[in-house]
């Protein structure tokens, strides 16, 4: 391998870590990270620059430590209902408003009695919230489904949309309908297992329960 060959395989290694420290998910950026690092760490063997090699290998191995904390660690999820005239719900949907707009341009809350609003407690952290609104006797239109930066693994959503589906069939919904958004939130929904359809001339995605 050519020195220029070896420095472009060295600019490779540092994108993909420059490139670790963007992901918002810190799944992915441990991830990314791992494999940046270990690149890296090759590079600095191939060019014989050992505190290169030191540093990555060493940046590999907490990365691979903190993976491993993080997929083991037992996660707790728990639904709890607020009022629509709650403070802090106020307060979410304030703060995280540009990120919501990310996903859901048209979503403004509305604050009907006829909806309701859950929190999805993730180890008690305030880490999701869904806005619901029941349409007839067996469907359910979520207005809202929102998980805060960095819970973005699709745990909540499973939790939600899969371990809660006998929930929500004694309750007697049979379909859960949601708006479509921007094609990363429609990414989302595909995942969760919502399929497209047209309701009313609107392009929703439906889950069948």
């Amino acid at each position: 391998m050519s020195f220029f060959s070896y420095e472009a395989f060295g600019y490779f290694a540092s994108g993909l870590v420059v490139l670790s420290l963007t992901m918002r998910s810190l799944l992915k950026l441990r991830v990314l990270n791992l494999i940046g690092a270990g690149t890296m760490a090759c590079y600095g063997l191939l060019i014989e620059a050992y505190p290169v090699l030191f540093l990555n290998v060493l940046i590999v191995g907490i990365d691979v430590y903190y993976l491993h904390e993080m997929l083991s660690q037992k996660h707790f999820c728990e639904i709890l209902e607020v009022r629509q005239n709650s403070k802090y719900l106020a307060y979410f949907l304030g703060f995280y408003e540009e990120e919501i707009h990310k996903f859901l341009p048209q979503f403004a809350f509305e604050g009907s009695e006829s909806q309701r609003v859950l929190f999805v407690l993730r180890n008690l952290v305030p880490a999701g919230v869904f806005i619901t609104h029941k349409q007839g006797a067996d469907t359910l239109l979520v207005k809202l489904d929102f998980v805060i930066p960095g819970y973005r693994d699709l745990k909540i959503g499973r939790f939600v949309f899969k371990q809660q589906r006998e929930v929500f069939r004694k309750d007697g919904i049979r379909r859960i309908l949601s708006d479509s958004g921007t094609p990363k939130h429609e990414a989302y929904l595909r995942k969760m297992g919502f399929a497209p359809v047209q309701n009313g001339g609107r392009s929703q995605y439906c889950l069948s329960l």
